[in-house]
């Protein structure tokens, strides 16, 4: 004969008493969600609506003087497909991202390893010191780094001295290096955070089994090789792709630095948008808005694979 508890099980019971609580704690909380409302608010209004709108923005043609724009459809995503500028852009942002990620990740990690050490001096020091310019805001780095990139500026000049250079050159207002300096600048505002990080990876490994690398008679690189590095690579895989998703967000930096060129040589994605919409002769909304539609897919999948990498890295670290 079938019980009650049986049929339902504690768990059922537990499920069916939350939800029944749920109620009765909103009339109790309810000035919590009062509080909540403003936030909610902004943020439905700056971020969700614009987001929404965007994606119907892109099917029309219209270029912001009027109320309304023209429905034509996928229009504006053959043009884009047809643009060389928009591919330049987007070839621009994958390069920054190739280049940029990469040396951010493995420059961090070489500090946080020489940092992580007992015997290195100053370490509280140099930590602080690599982790200000994360907290300047970008559109300031990149228009002091306009005046040191200069060709007057400090590093040109330095270069000069040193016989790395014959001639004075301004790194930033060339199409040659234009996107590699916006490239060193990012890495080097950023490069603050990636460091953290690591350091918080490596206080993941337990000091017993450095001491036993010791014993065996590893030595630097052995030990970093054969015992750090693997236990690390769950750590890799999601600080990679935290970088990675902030590659494609460097529009402060890239527009104050070197707004996108000299003739396109460094325009990201984002800059591509923002001049399709606001700064051509005749703005165009709706064609920027189909840029910024495939551009949101591409950070979308990128999401995603970041998604799958946080489960894959945890499954790694809980089952080690």
């Amino acid at each position: 004969m079938t019980t009650t508890q049986e049929r339902n099980p504690p768990a059922t019971v537990a499920a069916r008493r939350r939800r029944w609580e749920w109620p009765q704690r909103l009339r109790k909380d309810w000035w919590i969600y009062v509080f909540l409302l403003p936030t909610i608010i902004g943020y439905g209004t700056y971020t969700i609506y614009p987001l929404l709108a965007s994606w119907w923005f892109a099917f029309l043609d219209w270029p912001g003087f009027a109320t309304s724009g023209t429905f034509i459809g996928i229009e504006n995503f053959e043009r884009l497909l047809e643009d060389d500028l928009f591919w330049n852009a987007f070839w621009n942002s994958i390069v920054f991202l190739v280049v940029a990620v990469p040396l951010r990740v493995g420059l961090a990690l070489a500090l946080a390893i020489l940092l992580n050490r007992k015997k290195t001096p100053f370490k509280g020091f140099f930590r602080t010191l690599f982790f200000l310019p994360v907290v300047t805001t970008g559109a300031i780095v990149g228009v002091v780094f306009t005046l040191l990139l200069d060709a007057g500026g400090p590093v040109s000049l330095s270069m000069v001295a040193s016989g790395l250079l014959d001639s004075p050159a301004n790194f930033a207002a060339d199409a040659g290096t234009s996107l590699y300096a916006g490239i060193a600048v990012w890495v080097w505002k950023w490069l603050g955070i990636t460091l953290i990080y690591w350091l918080a990876a490596l206080q993941t490994i337990p000091q017993g089994v450095h001491e036993a690398a010791m014993i065996d008679g590893a030595g630097a690189w052995a030990e970093f090789r054969r015992v750090t590095m693997p236990l690390l690579v769950p750590f890799l895989v999601i600080i990679t792709l935290i970088d990675t998703v902030a590659a494609l967000n460097v529009f402060d930096l890239m527009q104050t630095l070197t707004g996108g060129g000299p003739s396109f040589s460094s325009e990201v994605i984002e800059i591509y948008i923002f001049r399709t919409a606001f700064q051509a002769t005749v703005p165009q909304l709706g064609y920027a808005s189909a840029a910024a539609v495939l551009f949101g897919l591409l950070t979308m999948a990128l999401a995603v694979a970041q998604a799958l990498g946080f489960r894959w890295a945890r499954s790694r670290i809980g089952s080690a």
